[in-house]
């Protein structure tokens, strides 16, 4: 993460939770991203002139003593969960009264020691403690080693099979990732650090700064270090190429050694989401969980009131029999399902349950200015429909076109004229949800009027499944600010049948550029959307890019030096199409 040090935290608080994590609702058994967390409000002033908003990014998830827990920038606190869905907030602050700044555990490195849970702060400085404790469900902490003698923004600690503790750590379009040994008795840095690698924007495209990767003013920035090791391999991942851009993705290297050299592994980025209503997936961790199945967290894009407005994700990932690390992100905003055990995720955990109400027309009791009702339904999380007030009886409705099965539900809550600066306690969200056959007779499906729990990306998993074609979402209290919906995302399935396969695909590349292609293909009256599968070989075709709205797919992310491979399929209310042969662009 790139924030500017801004001086001075007026207060600290000082607050404590002994409460149990709620339960998985009903025994769900889904989730969908982004993660539905109670995601505090940026504390820095400077960055909510354009309004104030909820952001967090940089995470990590570390499995401790049975449970997970989950650390991302500037929360003043942290998450516990005992499966990965139900998650509890710790309030806690990390700085201490020197500290004159902002960021309160920004891009913070989370490890295990034995029985000990320890986290460190982003600094630029070398007066920041390590934190430790053996009881973190109840936000007690104290000093391992204060201060530390590394300055490290975005730092990652790394504890070796043969017990010897690394530090990973960079962020800047300067200057390389770099690392270092650290005394596990100690914690005190031992030799000198190593310069690790740097981006090279020439040959991975992927890497270019910019929206459309384009490298127009910048250079493209490298941060994010994680490392993983499997079976005798170090893999050293990394955030690139801005935070700020629908591509921002996780890239890795690889070395036998701690320290390198590493080599980039031929899939790049490993985790990949550039399409669909929220995009990215950088900067984040790969970790597994209580079955050992992997997984990779990482931070997911909003950036529409300020650059460093985002999210967090979470993908299935793993190593294939080849030792590539890959994360799977096909459809990853659509309803996945939560482990219950061991799993392959080569296969998709995707529940198969379709957006149902893509550009269907909808209804509102009020519109503020130019925040139209349609935003709340085009697949977008930078977009959003705001009602003139966040009273209670604003509500908001959709169209399924016809009587469909409904099977979840997920509620985007905007940000609009919020009130608060940093995390907030006690905050909620309450609403009712109704449904209609007819658009006359409606139905409670939903009621959350009594909720007292903060849910600013509700997922609800029906007990049972709806048979309706009407949803009409009834705002009853808002935390702050008005009603406003960047997505109200109906799941399930329609009545008619998928589309049909896609024809006419064509990747054009040239020899100008390798790094870039121009992807074509026919448009199908049938489909809303198109998954393109892309991969360095015919049987790792690891990145989906999803497409709305149209019939060309401008992918400038490639390797110039290795061939791509590319498949397509359709995508509707009533499932997805055969996908077309795989075809090799060299």
């Amino acid at each position: 993460m790139r924030q500017t040090i801004l001086l001075c935290l007026a207060v600290l608080l000082s607050l404590t939770a002994r409460s149990q994590p709620t339960p998985s609702p009903g025994g769900q058994r889904t989730y969908c991203n982004p993660l539905n967390l109670d995601y505090g409000y940026t504390p820095i002033p400077n960055f909510a002139e354009a309004g104030k908003h909820r952001a967090t990014a940089d995470p990590v998830i570390t499995l401790y003593k049975g449970d997970y827990y989950l650390f991302s920038t500037n929360q003043w606190g942290y998450w516990w969960s005992p499966d990965l869905y139900s998650w509890k907030f710790v309030p806690r602050h990390f700085l201490k009264p020197e500290h004159k700044v902002y960021d309160d555990l920004c891009a913070s490195a989370v490890f295990v020691l034995g029985d000990t849970l320890l986290v460190y702060g982003s600094t630029q400085e070398k007066n920041f403690p390590i934190w430790m404790s053996t009881n973190p469900k109840t936000g007690e902490w104290k000093e391992a080693v204060d201060p530390f003698q590394v300055g490290a923004w975005d730092p990652a600690f790394f504890l070796d099979d043969d017990g010897k503790l690394y530090l990973y750590w960079g962020s800047s379009n300067v200057y390389p990732l770099y690392g270092q040994q650290i005394s596990r008795k100690t914690f005190q840095p031992m030799g000198q650090r190593r310069e690790l690698f740097k981006l090279n924007d020439e040959k991975f495209g992927w890497q270019r700064f910019g929206e459309y990767l384009d490298n127009t003013f910048l250079d493209p920035f490298m941060e994010g270090a994680w490392m993983t090791k499997y079976q005798g391999k170090y893999y050293l991942q990394y955030g690139a190429p801005g935070t700020e851009f629908s591509g921002y993705a996780d890239g890795v290297q690889i070395s036998d050694k701690p320290l390198g050299p590493f080599t980039p592994q031929k899939h790049n980025p490993f985790a990949y989401k550039p399409g669909g209503f929220a995009r990215g997936a950088g900067h984040g961790n790969t970790f597994q969980d209580t079955w050992g199945n992997w997984w990779h967290l990482s931070t997911m894009v909003v950036a529409v009131k300020n650059n460093f407005e985002r999210r967090l994700g979470l993908w299935p990932a793993g190593f294939d029999k080849d030792g590539v690390l890959y994360a799977n992100t096909t459809f990853g905003d659509y309803p996945h399902y939560l482990p219950r055990g061991p799993a392959d995720h080569l296969k998709s955990r995707f529940t198969g349950w379709m957006l149902l109400n893509y550009q269907k027309p909808v209804q509102a009791s009020s519109t503020l200015g130019g925040n139209l009702p349609n935003y709340a339904v085009d697949e977008s999380i930078k977009t959003y429909w705001s009602a003139t007030t966040g009273n209670k009886g604003e509500y908001f409705q959709t169209d399924l076109g016809t009587v469909s099965t409904v099977h979840a539900i997920q509620i985007n809550y905007a940000d609009q004229d919020a009130e608060f600066l940093g995390k907030q306690q006690g905050t909620y969200h309450q609403y009712k949800l109704w449904e209609s056959k007819d658009g006359k007779k409606w139905k409670l499906l939903v009621d959350k009027s009594q909720n007292k729990t903060d849910v600013p990306h509700d997922y609800i998993e029906l007990a049972k499944p709806a048979q309706t074609r009407y949803l009409k979402l009834e705002n009853i209290h808002m935390p702050t600010g008005k009603f406003a919906l960047s997505g109200l995302r109906i799941f399930g399935k329609g009545t008619g049948s998928a589309p049909n396969q896609v024809k006419g695909f064509v990747v054009l590349r040239t020899e100008k550029d390798k790094r870039s292609a121009w992807l074509k293909w026919a448009p199908s009256d049938d489909a809303y959307a198109y998954n393109i599968h892309v991969g360095v070989a015919p049987d790792k075709l690891y990145s989906c890019i999803m497409v709305h709205g149209a019939a060309e797919y401008y992918f400038k992310g490639m390797d110039k030096d290795l061939p791509y491979y590319f498949t397509i399929e359709a995508l509707n209310e009533n499932g997805v199409s055969a996908r077309i042969p795989v075809a090799e662009a060299k």
